[in-house]
């Protein structure tokens, strides 16, 4: 597993939040969980970076803000996956930090970010958000969500 937070075999601790990864063949699949839908959001936005990036001491050299409309939370959570993708692709902006806030009508993301050029790329860079099988969902002790990322 890659970018695991949580001790292996044993289910994610519900106090805290954090993600893993699995690569498969040309894909990966994401888990990411944390108390609050913003949270897990960021977390899962962490969670596709460190699939293709080690971003550790890397150091932002601008910020970016993300604006999204309120939609369903799987509506959200591609959405906001699809536009870091986006700007890795048109400005090649890698997220360092990532903070995501509840707004009225939408959600506001902060987004520290480095070049490319600048981190130690370790994977293939992702490419596209898998629809199919994309959940964001709350429970009993916070929310988690899933997804696939094609490289």
């Amino acid at each position: 597993m890659v970018g695991d937070t949580s001790d292996p075999g044993q289910a994610p601790r519900p106090d805290l939040s954090g993600h893993r990864s699995v690569v498969q063949e040309d894909e990966v699949r994401i888990e990411a969980w944390a108390a609050s839908r913003e949270h897990c959001l960021a977390e899962a936005v962490v969670a596709m970076v460190e699939c293709f990036a080690d971003v550790s001491g890397v150091r932002p050299t601008g910020v970016g803000r993300i604006r999204l409309a309120e939609a369903c939370d799987e509506d959200l959570l591609a959405a906001l996956l699809d536009e870091i993708l986006y700007r890795l692709e048109a400005y090649g902006q890698v997220p360092v930090d990532v903070e995501a806030d509840a707004a009225e009508g939408g959600l506001d993301v902060r987004l520290a970010v480095a070049g490319l050029a600048d981190v130690r790329v370790t994977g293939e860079v992702p490419t596209d958000v898998g629809w199919e099988d994309l959940r964001l969902r709350p429970g009993p002790y916070g929310w988690s969500c899933e997804m696939t990322v094609d490289g």
